[in-house]
């Protein structure tokens, strides 16, 4: 009975990706010296799992690659290999391939094999720089093993391949470049094109196709003995659109006469430049669409490079070159742990008692049951509470997952900025909503790069400070209040005050002369355009990314705050929901109608004071509390509904945060608080700006949840047309 391997590649990929990890940190651990005996062990074991798993699922270009890194790790292991910079950056770099050849897996795409065949040649480039017995180890495995005469007989194989793709194969979508291409890195490869059916260019049509190949393909000792299968395996979306053959020969019976091809059709006409430059201006001719062009010489490799590719991208319609092998939507899955499984089935446990408890309480109800119906409610209520805190924790994951990344990020870089750091994380183990894990992932890689760039200086400035010369950056997580706190603080040189406030004032973000705090300064940097930056780098000066990160961690229903203490470092602190999937939310009445603004959002409410109320002009008005002037925002005109009560004093005031600053929400009345389940407006209906989601109450009603960033924007929009209408 043969099995179905299919079924397990998926969780073979998943579990690959955790051995990546591991190789990755292994890896990291080994460069800074830090690592014992054991580490390198746990590399080696991942190295060799990738690869075992890789061959039983055939998926040989995992399998061949990481065999190379196999034997550079078995090496180090040994003894018989020092550990060495240079040899762990080609490793981290090898790590980075097998990350997109599981990619290619996983979508079931052809991989891009000229970056893998770079860094394989690096990890060759590296054996041969080692001990004699470098490039092959008798300990890797029985069936990697080869005797001296087997590989020298191997040598001598070479296969002989006769292509000839049937007319139509372009308008398949096929690439016989591409599948060359793929050849080509199989092993030594020679060919031939034949052009006996290619007719005179002005009956040339340029969706067909005319030409044939015979290739000779021979072993490479670096790459191994070529299986027929494997040659298959890369003509097998054509099968059944061209003439295929592979036979195997002997490189000494191989000879020219045998793999040679009819001349190409004589010259008919007087040319000028290059046969390629002929040809290519006889295309633009033909595609223009005159029949008037004179013939001239075409050789094989103008044709393969000339007419194959740019033809069929020129003129083939996009419908018909979609690929045959299309990038799959492989859905994502969470790793559980068993006592969060069992949590969940004791709460269903618990529903179906308290459920059954009322199926009898309706059976003949009379009055006298009235307390056991309330009771039994109430532990409904509170078992469906249980029980959607244990689905709710199903979600989430430990943020280690999320800090994992940056090892190899502050390894890069550092290196290529020349400067020496230390990475420290802790609290890896705080839970948050995969969801938001997610999407937190680049605020907090662009911040972390921020760090590097601008924040720790080189270690001659640090030395000269008095510093040590190893900058130390530093990841943190912790619950607080409802809520994930991150903090990505450094020790390096803190944010320049005075060089902010120039460059605000430079901008005209800020008028001479004016007085802001120093919190206010050090916020500027999240404006957009902002940089203080001298040069512009491939990490960062360019103005582009702080506004961004604001932008992406307000769409999370979080905020973002920079503290900073000259020449000793600054700190960022990210404020996050644990989850998108519930909010935390407080019901307002506007109108008829009911909103949901998110608790985090708020700072205060009260009732208005009239006399508070001041018009710039026309179109905006500002509520003073305090020693300071909000603007104010009558919802009921921004979202035209008719309001309860235009009497100020019979109205509340909600403060809340927007974009960084403090706005007022006019409301007629404050309802209940409550957790409500939001339910997407992009998904369901359309995106609608000012509002994040919607949710149905428990009167079945639906009420919208307004999106503080969005009401902003919503707020400047509508200021805007009214002083134009004004003016």
């Amino acid at each position: 009975m043969s099995i179905d391997l299919s079924q397990f590649k998926q969780t073979f990929l998943e579990e690959s990706d955790e051995g990546l990890d591991v190789l990755e940190s292994g890896l990291l651990a080994l460069d800074s010296g830090t690592a014992d005996d054991e580490v390198i062990h746990a590399v080696f074991r991942a190295a060799h799992s990738i690869k075992g798993g890789a061959g039983t699922f055939g998926l040989n270009e995992i399998a061949s690659f990481t065999h190379v890194m196999e034997t550079l790790l078995d090496e180090m292991r040994d003894g018989r290999r020092e550990i060495t910079r240079d040899a762990m950056n080609v490793l981290l770099s090898s790590v980075d391939v097998l990350r997109e050849l599981m990619d290619s897996a996983r979508d079931e795409v052809e991989p891009e094999m000229e970056r893998v065949n770079e860094v394989q040649a690096q990890l060759d480039a590296v054996l041969a720089g080692g001990s004699s017995d470098a490039v092959t180890s008798g300990e890797q495995g029985v069936e990697q093993e080869t005797s001296a005469d087997n590989v020298s007989a191997a040598k001598q194989i070479a296969w002989l391949i006769k292509f000839r793709p049937h007319e139509h194969l372009l308008r398949t979508g096929n690439d016989t470049v591409r599948m060359f291409r793929e050849l080509s890195t199989l092993g030594d490869m020679e060919n031939t094109v034949s052009c006996s059916e290619l007719p005179e260019l002005p009956h040339l049509d340029p969706e067909l196709s005319y030409l044939s190949w015979e290739i000779t393909l021979k072993n490479n000792a670096e790459l191994g003995d070529i299986e027929k299968e494997t040659i298959e395996e890369i003509f097998e979306w054509v099968d059944g659109d061209c003439d295929l053959t592979i036979e195997p020969v002997i490189m000494d019976d191989v000879s020219t006469e045998e793999v040679s091809t009819e001349d190409p059709p004589p010259a008919r006409g007087a040319g000028s430049g290059s046969p390629g430059d002929v040809l290519q201006s006889h295309i633009e001719v033909l595609l223009a669409g005159s029949a008037e062009v004179d013939k001239s010489d075409i050789v094989s490799e103008t044709v393969e490079s000339a007419v194959t590719a740019p033809i069929a991208d020129k003129v083939v319609p996009i419908t018909a070159r979609t690929a045959k092998k299309k990038k799959k939507n492989v859905e994502g899955s969470i790793r559980v742990g068993t006592s969060k499984v069992d949590s969940l089935i004791d709460m269903v446990g618990e529903l179906v008692i308290t459920q059954s408890m009322l199926s009898q309480l309706g059976d003949n109800f009379s009055m006298a049951k009235l307390e056991t119906l309330r009771s039994g409610l109430a532990q409904l209520e509170r078992n469906t509470r249980e029980l959607q805190e244990s689905v709710m924790r199903i979600r989430m994951l430990p943020i280690s997952f999320s800090f994992q990344r940056f090892p190899r990020l502050v390894h890069d870089l550092s290196q290529k900025m020349s400067k020496k750091i230390e990475l420290k994380m802790s609290g890896e183990q705080t839970e948050l909503d995969k969801a938001v894990m997610e999407k937190i992932g680049d605020p907090m890689v662009h911040l972390v790069r921020n760090s590097l760039d601008h924040g720790i200086e080189s270690p001659e400035i640090r030395l000269a400070a008095g510093k040590d010369e190893t900058g130390i950056i530093h990841l943190n997580a912790y619950h607080q209040g409802g809520m994930i706190m991150i903090e990505i603080s450094d020790d390096g040189a803190g944010l320049p005050r005075d060089k902010l406030l120039q460059k605000a004032i430079e901008k005209g973000l800020v008028a001479p002369g004016e007085n802001l705090s120093d919190e206010n300064i050090y916020d500027l940097i999240f404006h957009p355009g902002f940089s203080t930056a001298d040069q512009v780098t491939d990490v960062s000066g360019r103005g582009v990314g702080m506004d961004v990160v604001r932008k992406n961690i307000k769409e999370l229903g979080g905020s973002v705050e920079v503290s900073t203490e000259p020449g000793q470092g600054t700190t960022f602190t990210i404020r996050l929901p644990l989850t998108l999937a519930i909010l935390d939310g407080q019901l307002v009445q506007v109108g008829q109608e009911t909103y949901i603004i998110p608790l985090v959002s708020i700072i205060e409410s009260f009732e208005i004071e009239p006399e508070k109320v001041n018009s710039i002009d026309s179109a905006n008005e500002v509520y003073k509390i305090r020693d300071e002037y909000i603007p104010m925002v009558r919802l009921y005109d921004m979202f035209d509904i008719k309001p309860v009560t235009m009497n100020l004093q019979d109205c509340l005031l909600v403060v809340v945060e927007a974009d960084g600053r403090k706005v007022g929400l006019l409301v007629d009345d404050l309802l209940s608080q409550q957790q409500v389940v939001i339910k997407s407006l992009e998904t369901n209906y359309k995106r609608i700006e000012g509002f994040s989601g919607a949710t149905i109450l428990g009167d079945g009603t639906i009420a919208l949840i307004l999106d503080m960033s969005g009401l902003s924007n919503l707020l400047k929009q509508s200021a805007s047309v009214k002083n134009y209408a004004s003016a």
